[in-house]
């Protein structure tokens, strides 16, 4: 039995966690903060409960596959609804409820477009083999050498995942309607260029947002860390609470323990889930780094975000659970995240109010909001800045709703880029990872293994698969399945 130890209790964290402690293994995490879930952690104000990062649930199947490897299953731990419109749209001069299911979806995009409902068929067709294929093939590779991908059916696959064409490509062909346009490319503005740069693979996205649907587990997506909390320490894993790491110690070609709070932990395993350039940086010596900061100033990352918690103490009529205000430039608000890197100057943005699922997460009477704007990483963060964008979230978000709010505001908090650095070491104050381009993908992502230290490994959103819950919880069991190959 070895003894493994694991930097940060996020998705990947917990993830590579539970798969090496019900292989056998003595397994501790080391959490910085005094609760466990990384970003997904959850704060309570007021009488609200804010999930402070992720509020999308896709892919179920994929959550369902990691309850089911400890024979469990999601409704062991929380109910799951599917939502219904799955969101809501906000245009310039309409605003369009996407219906959760395929029939009435088909009659919506058929009544903007003409001969476009048959397009979306033959499009989602496309991307659920996408799907298939890159869960089931590509992800669950570490991506250490390309031989793992020296396979017929991989190879075979690839022609048909169209890897080299961008998905703006794809979409524009088959759609001429710019609210159509915007829907179907709206799902990949998180995984960190524009749509003309990620590559078309990822119409996936569409398949798991239009035909596998939009889901919320009542209690708040912290319920997920909960379940993987129980799942650990039913395995036997040990979490350590305010427990930031500030070395990593190394010898010849092993890492031989972590330093926290001063004290020394021997591992026989090292795995970093938290931030891979902070740990590479900052914790280990130069001598013993994979990449230096050339590298990582190379790298195209995924946006940051400006995000707003906000407790109203009265309902809103016209709001669903998930909001999307493209009521602006879709093309400037992305160039201006990825291409002239600088704060928005007329920017789309997200409302999620999860209240108007969940009555648990405010008082009554009232509703829970969590307001996101794409940023772009590394600019400048100020208070002022924050609230010259808040008040014109807030004024846009009156006009299109038709109701007054800002006087209801009973609570208020904010977290942008300086939060994510301070928080999670996140490079850049990313919100979201690595851009997942072409030249970012699969072999080309920083690596899941260190090149010098043979027990030292890294996961989560900076290396494979990429960023995003499902991902994170696919990375973890990436990264466990490779050690348990190595201790063989």
């Amino acid at each position: 039995m070895s003894k493994v130890h694991i930097i940060g209790s996020g998705f990947s964290g917990l993830s590579a966690a539970c798969y090496l402690a019900k292989a056998g293994h003595e397994v501790h995490i080391f959490e910085k903060h005094n609760t466990v879930g990384g970003r997904a952690r959850q704060f309570k104000a007021n009488g609200f409960t804010f999930d402070m990062g992720p509020s999308w649930y896709w892919m179920p199947d994929i959550f369902e596959r990691f309850y089911n490897d400890f024979g469990k299953t999601a409704s062991d731990f929380y109910e799951l609804n599917r939502l219904s419109p799955s969101y809501q749209i906000y245009y310039p001069e309409d605003t369009l409820e996407i219906p959760s299911n395929l029939p009435d979806l088909y009659s919506l995009f058929e009544s903007i477009e003409s001969g476009s409902a048959a397009k979306l068929k033959s499009f989602l067709a496309s991307a659920k083999y996408k799907y298939e294929v890159g869960i089931q093939e590509f992800v669950e590779k570490p991506s250490l050498s390309p031989l793992e991908f020296l396979d017929p059916r991989i190879l075979t696959s690839a022609i048909k995942l169209n890897m080299f064409s961008s998905l703006s490509s794809e979409v524009r062909s088959l759609f001429k309607d710019p609210r159509l346009i915007e829907l179907l490319e709206f799902p990949v503005l998180f995984l960190g260029a524009t749509p003309q740069k990620i590559p078309a693979l990822y119409s996936l996205m569409n398949y798991a947002d239009l035909s596998l649907g939009t889901w919320y587990p009542m209690g708040g997506m912290n319920k997920i860390i909960e379940a993987l909390t129980v799942i650990a320490k039913e395995n036997g894993v040990q979490i350590h609470l305010n427990a930031p790491i500030t070395q990593i110690l190394a010898d010849g070609n092993k890492a031989k323990a972590l330093i926290s709070n001063g004290k020394e932990y021997k591992a026989s395993v090292i795995i970093s889930s938290a931030d891979y350039h902070h740990t590479e940086q900052s914790l280990l010596e130069e001598r013993f780094r994979n990449y230096n900061q050339a590298y990582w100033e190379s790298r195209v990352m995924a946006p940051s975000s400006l995000l707003f918690y906000l407790g109203i103490g009265k309902r809103l009529k016209s709001l669903h659970h998930h909001n999307l205000f493209f009521d602006k430039d879709f093309a400037t608000h992305a160039s201006e995240i990825y291409e002239q890197p600088k704060w928005p100057s007329d920017p789309l943005f997200y409302v999620c109010c999860p209240s108007k699922t969940d009555p648990s997460v405010a008082p009554e009477g009232c509703e829970n909001l969590f307001l996101l704007m794409p940023l772009a990483p590394g600019i400048a963060d100020s208070t002022e800045m924050r609230e010259k964008y808040f008040k014109i979230m807030i004024e846009r978000l009156e006009e299109k709703m038709g109701e007054a709010i800002k006087m209801d505001i009973i609570y208020k908090k904010s977290y942008c880029i300086d939060n994510f650095k301070e928080d999670y070491n996140a490079f850049k104050g990313n919100a979201y990872g690595l851009a997942n381009t072409l030249k970012q993908t699969a072999l080309l992502k920083p690596r899941l293994k260190n090149k010098r230290l043979h027990n030292l490994y890294y996961t989560g959103q900076l290396t494979v698969p990429g960023p995003g819950v499902p991902p994170s919880l696919i990375s973890g069991r990436v990264v466990a399945n490779q050690v348990l190959k190595d201790l063989k």
